[in-house]
């Protein structure tokens, strides 16, 4: 098969939603189409070989168990599996007490890149795009610890319980604060962003 037939993302999707119901031929599918680019994009983070190979097995481990949470509204299926390898790599980075040398513009425009759909009319492209930056926004205008707690929970596929440990609070403040911030962004994208 061809790489742009591999990574059209309306099968990526179909895939995901037979990994999400334990199709384990899907997920296979999956496997073989996205792990090549998936693991060069680990390698680049972390510049071992060994290092990205674990990624890519935690990262696909995460991919099958969070399956059914993938919101094809929200991310174009590459997106949000480069987004899991980023996080695996980033965690890995800071478990081993390493930088990670990643420069932002490089990765937002790898991002940007990421959520396009090419099977997406111009309009979907634009609302994807719109989504993207009103999340961004939303969240920027969280405070720092809130927007941490809420990105170890959220983006980094963290329980309370895990998120708690890794910041020295209580479950019950960790608890507060995602309920309270994910209130916080629900009103700020009712309301929209600034142009």
């Amino acid at each position: 098969m061809s790489d742009s037939l591999l990574l059209d993302p309306a099968q990526l999707r179909l895939w995901l939603q037979g990994a999400a119901q334990q199709d384990a031929n899907a997920f296979r599918d999956l496997y073989q189409a996205t792990s090549a680019r998936l693991y060069g994009y680990a390698l680049r983070i972390l510049g071992k070989r060994e290092l990205a190979e674990e990624v890519l097995q935690d990262s696909f481990v995460a991919i099958w168990l969070h399956a059914g949470s993938y919101q094809g509204n929200l991310a174009a299926p590459m997106t949000w599996m480069t987004t899991i390898v980023r996080n695996k790599a980033l965690d890995l980075l800071r478990h081993a007490g390493l930088e990670a040398d990643i420069g932002a513009e490089p990765f937002d425009r790898e991002v940007m890149e990421a959520l396009r759909d090419p099977g997406a009319t111009p309009i979907e492209a634009l609302a994807i795009s719109r989504e993207a930056r009103a999340l961004a926004y939303c969240m920027s205008a969280l405070e720092d610890l809130h927007r941490q707690v809420l990105g170890l929970a959220f983006f980094h596929d963290l329980s309370h319980s895990e998120v708690a440990e890794r910041m020295a609070m209580p479950i019950g403040t960790v608890k507060t604060w995602v309920r309270r911030s994910l209130e916080r962004l629900k009103t700020c994208l009712a309301k929209g962003t600034p142009s």
